[in-house]
Formats: structure tokens, sequence, C-alpha cells
């Protein structure tokens, strides 16, 4: 029997993350639990049909997807699920860099509201037709002519201004997410890039802080992301991932596509020189045809030319957002292509920068809402974005809750002021 949740835990509010992604879309349900961590209270999964490199590209079936992960969620945590905060990826993102002024009209301190105002103003920017604006990130503020200042609230001030990284994708892409969630009839309570999301998952404050890249390889695409003193300074989407590779695996050793995942999965390596010469797998011929031999090592060979190209493409992003000097944390790899054998030799390698691989087990607590399998599962770099849409998720509504707080503590001075106003009149 499910245990079930009580009053106490009431008080934390249940968020869910929806990862479409190009080979599996993952359902999370969870909360913050006492010990401040997460705590997974229902998962579901199914095979993603309807996604190519992170973009929709078949509602119907990506709609049926998210069916199926949404009930096998429901029925594992006992919540009905209507809102979700979904993560977008593909191609079609893009980043730039704004800087944005506020005025007021006093020197009083500035509250949460100041600068909500200021984010608020930068959605109003002019983009190219056919853009959308779907994040934006304050980098460092700069008040009354005094920089470099992170965190600007409560300080006094009249004249407020703030570097930022908009992040933007295309507006057919973003309708159509949206479109597959109505249809599933649910509601988006946010739409989330997928790399600030995995970020969240595999990422501590220390690591931003010294400067990392983190490189989330999924099966579509590649996404980058760069921190430094605890911002993101450069974001990117390479349309290369893990589904490449096994269709380069499937046309070199000429096997079936399934035969080629699993050959990727088992004996997959990202650097050749790593296998023995005489290492051989056999796979089984189609309808009764003869089993065929393939060598490990040259397995290994188309998987390490296909990595070489996607890490050459990571490494020429870090270089063009001109932070290669300053990554002190390095490079972190996380999503399904980071299991691979031999990955982080390899982007050592190219690269010449530190590189380990990320699990978002850090940030989930144990519970006993999901199963001890589920929960180790759910600890593969596979599933950093799906964990870390769920902190995004549980910070969006915390956040919230102060802004209502602030704005009801404003409010209570003008409803005494009022008051003393009326007893005046009498």
């Amino acid at each position: 029997m499910k245990p079930r949740i009580t009053d106490n835990e009431k008080e934390n509010p249940i968020i869910v993350g929806l990862d479409i992604g190009t080979t599996k879309i993952c359902v999370t349900v969870g909360r913050r639990s006492g010990t401040n961590k997460i705590e997974l209270l229902g998962v579901g999964k199914a095979e993603s049909a309807g996604v190519n490199r992170g973009v929709v590209a078949n509602i119907q079936k990506t709609v049926n997807s998210i069916r199926e992960a949404v009930s096998l969620a429901e029925a594992q945590s006992n919540v009905d699920i209507k809102v979700v905060n979904v993560g977008i990826a593909g191609q079609h993102i893009k980043s730039i860099q704004h800087r944005g002024i506020l005025t007021k009209n006093d020197d009083d301190e500035i509250s949460r509201m100041d600068v909500e105002r200021l984010i608020s103003d930068m959605y109003k920017l002019v983009l190219p037709p056919g853009e959308e604006i779907i994040h934006v990130l304050p980098q460092e503020f700069t008040i009354d002519n005094e920089p470099g200042i992170k965190e600007p609230i409560g300080m006094a001030g009249r004249r407020m201004e703030a570097n930022f990284h908009i992040i933007s994708g295309r507006v057919t892409d973003i309708k159509n997410i949206k479109k597959c969630v109505d249809n599933s009839d649910l509601e988006v309570s946010s739409l989330v890039l997928e790399p600030l999301a995995s970020s969240e998952a595999v990422l501590d404050e220390e690591e931003k802080m010294a400067g990392v890249v983190l490189v989330d390889i999924g099966g579509g695409t590649t996404d980058v992301a760069i921190f430094h003193e605890g911002i993101i300074r450069h974001t990117a989407v390479i349309p290369l991932g893990g589904n490449i590779v096994t269709e380069d695996i499937r046309q070199g050793c000429a096997v079936l596509r399934n035969q080629a995942e699993q050959l990727k999965v088992r004996y997959g390596s990202a650097l050749a020189d790593e296998n023995k010469e005489n290492e051989v797998i056999c796979v089984p011929g189609i309808r009764g045809r003869e089993p065929k031999e393939i060598s490990v090592k040259n397995l290994a060979y188309i998987i390490q030319a296909r990595m070489e190209e996607i890490i050459e493409h990571v490494y020429y992003e870090i270089k063009s957002s001109g932070y290669e000097d300053k990554l002190i944390a390095g490079i972190v790899i996380t999503g399904g292509g980071a299991q691979l054998k031999h990955l982080v030799q390899l982007v050592e390698y190219i690269t010449g920068i530190d590189c380990r691989i990320g699990y978002p087990n850090e940030y989930l607590a144990k519970t006993d809402m999901v199963s001890k399998q589920t929960l180790e599962e759910m600890k593969s770099p596979m599933y950093a974005t799906s964990i870390g849409l769920l902190i995004k998720g549980i910070q969006a509504a915390e956040e919230e809750e102060e802004l209502a707080m602030e704005e009801r503590e404003l409010k209570k001075p003008r409803q005494r002021a009022g008051q003393r106003d009326r007893r005046k009149a009498k």
C-alpha cells in the first residue's frame, strides 16, 4: 500500500516536470522535502515517437506519448496532473545579450518588484519575425553607476541598469509544444530551456562560481550552457546527439536500427584505442540469414568519429563565448549520451579541459513514494533534464510566493494610512 501524503507535507507544493525529448518523454512528480532536497512522488516514461532533434514533428504521436507518460506518473504518485513545467530545446534556440535601464521616482531601497519590472521590460524587446523570448536572465546590475552588483534587492538607489542574457526560440516550434500539452489536457506553467534545467540538477553553486560548461548530450541535440561567477554567460543547441551515432552504426555495420542502439549501449566506446583488436560481437541475421560478426574496435571507430564532431562543435561554442580561460571547474557532461564509455577521456583529449560526468543524484531525497529501483534509475545522467525541470518548477513556485508576500507587505502601509485618514475625517 502506498504511503499517504500528510497535512504538514502539503505545505510544499507538488510540481510536475515534462521532458519532451527525442528518444523519451518523461513526467516527474515531486516536491521539496524537509531536508531541502527533491522528494520524488512518481515517474512516468514513454517512448517519444513524434519528436525529431528536439522539435515536435508529429503532434498526435507526441500527444499519445505524453498521455501515456502522464497516466503512469499519476498512477504512481496518486496525484491528478493538470499543470506541467515543460522543457524546450532544438536548433532554433538563440541567445543574445542586452542591457536594460529602470529609473525610479525616489531613492528608496530596490524591491523584488522593481527587478521584476526591469525583467518584464525586456520581454517587450523587438526580435526578428517569427521569434519569441523564452527566458530573460539577469547578469550583473549597476545601481546609480555602481557596477558589478549581483543582488540589488534591498539596496538604495534611483537608477538601476542590468545586463541580460535573453534566450529566444521559433514561435511555431514553441506553439507546437504548447499545442501538444494542450491536446494532452494539461496546462503549461512554464517553458524552461533544457540545458538550464539540467544545470540545476547536476551542477552546484561552487562550480557555477568557478566557471563551468554543462554539455547535455541528448538523443537529438547536444545542449551547452556556460556559467561563470554564478551567472549564465552563454547557451547553444547543437543539432547532433545520440541518435545520429546510432544511425552511423546502422549504416557502418549494416544492421537494424534497434540492433545498432543495443551495440552502442552495450559495447560502444568513444575511444577505439581502448578496445582489443580481436574482440568480436555476433549479431543475429534477419529472418534466418547468417549471423553477422562485428569488431568492437571498428564499432568504436564509428562512434569516435561522430563524438569527435560533436565535441568539436562544443569546443567551438566554448571558444566563441570568450570564457575558455575562465573554466576552473571544467566541463560537466550529462544526458543519455554521457553514459558512453571513455567519453570523458575523449573530451579531455580534444579540449584540454578537465571533465566529469554529471549525475542528478545530489538533489534527490530518499522517499517511500517510488520504488528503490525507480529512484536508482532516476540518478542516471539520462534524467538530468527531468529532475532539473522539477527543481526549476519548485524554485518558480517559491519565488512567486515571495513576490506575493512582498505585494501584501506593500499594501499594508497604504491600508493603515487609509484607516488614519478615515479616523481624521470623523
